[in-house]
């Protein structure tokens, strides 16, 4: 069974609710089919009801009728989340006539329904900017207590099995931090290692990447990658990690004990943090296009309820795999 047939079997059955804002979007429609034919949670579909249901007809969905569908502008608790909208905001100016307008958002609805409890997570991001999908969790959910720095991590299946743990390997950050620094680059390992536990099911051994090994050359940026390796393992001494590493000395191990002689993690690493978010961002697409892998995320961490945000270009099946992978993190698993 492969790590996706595993994350689904355990997504089944756990009836998390899981919001889906965008329910009036082909893949996300179709996606919600299937997720709920596999029965991987309980689904709350914000949209239009008619159009939702015309939809699901016209593609000749089966299951949606399963799904909870709320429409962000006509339902009976819209003053009740606007008023909710207002307490949480009002230190920061917002007025009661903004909360209303923003109340009919899809993506601000559907984090005023996670922190009320009527849910547990959310998917979006198959028709908006990860900006606009992040900035009302930031707003409404905040963090988890002790980490600053929200994160996405990728898993990525490589066809070959050469490197990380049998062809698995976890990238972060390719979502949310442009320019991260030490302190926030520590937090990324410790999370992502979470992410490779509790989702990927493998035992972190972590790489913190630069241009550089070891000293190999001085910059301001290695520095910080430096720092970052000696907070990670502050915070958390059982954490395995080492850096800083470039790509080919953490993941070959013939180069990487050559340049980082008796390094634990060295050619032998299956969790790639990346010094920037260019650098994850770039380094997952080539890998993903050009070996053909597949990459499944971004997982966000360190958000204080699982809130994951999809490409723009995904499938219907990579909304199925974010739903159930969310569904995981809501149960803990």
């Amino acid at each position: 069974m492969n790590l996706i047939d595993q994350i689904r079997l355990r997504a089944q059955g756990t009836a998390k609710r899981i919001v889906m804002p965008e329910a009036t979007e082909e893949r996300s429609l179709r996606a919600a089919d299937i997720i709920l034919q596999e029965d991987l949670a309980r689904l709350i579909l914000l949209g239009n009801r008619e159009e939702i249901s015309a939809n699901a007809s016209h593609w000749n969905l089966q299951h949606i009728h399963k799904a909870q569908i709320l429409d962000p502008k006509d339902h009976d608790r819209k003053e009740f989340f606007a008023q909710m909208l207002f307490k949480l905001r009002q230190s920061k100016g917002l007025r009661i006539e903004q909360a209303r307008i923003m109340v009919e958002d899809p993506l601000y609805l559907a984090v005023l329904l996670i922190k009320n409890g009527d849910a547990e997570g959310e998917v979006a991001g198959a028709n908006n900017a990860t900006g606009d999908v992040l900035r009302p969790a930031f707003q409404i959910i905040k963090t988890q207590p002790g980490i600053t720095a929200v994160s996405g991590a990728f898993i990525m299946i490589m066809p070959e099995k050469t490197y990380g743990d049998n062809g698995l390997l976890i990238f972060a950050d390719c979502a949310v931090n442009p320019d991260p620094s030490a302190q926030e680059l520590a937090e990324i390992a410790i999370a992502t290692a979470q992410t490779a536990k509790n989702i990927a099911g493998i035992d972190p051994k972590i790489a913190m990447l630069s241009f550089s090994t070891k000293g190999s050359a001085n910059h301001p940026r290695n520095d910080k990658v430096i720092a970052a390796t000696q907070l990670a393992k502050a915070l958390d001494p059982q954490l395995k990690i080492d850096g800083e590493l470039q790509a080919d000395a953490a993941l070959v191990e013939a180069i990487g004990q050559k340049k980082s002689p008796g390094s634990p993690i060295a050619g032998r690493a299956n969790v790639l943090v990346f010094p920037s978010l260019e650098a994850g961002n770039i380094a997952y697409k080539l890998v993903q296009r050009l070996a053909n892998a597949e990459a499944i995320g971004p997982v966000l961490q360190g958000l204080a309820a699982p809130i994951n945000d999809l490409s723009r270009g995904c499938s219907v099946e990579d909304i199925v795999n974010l739903v159930a992978i969310t569904a995981n993190q809501a149960n803990g698993i």
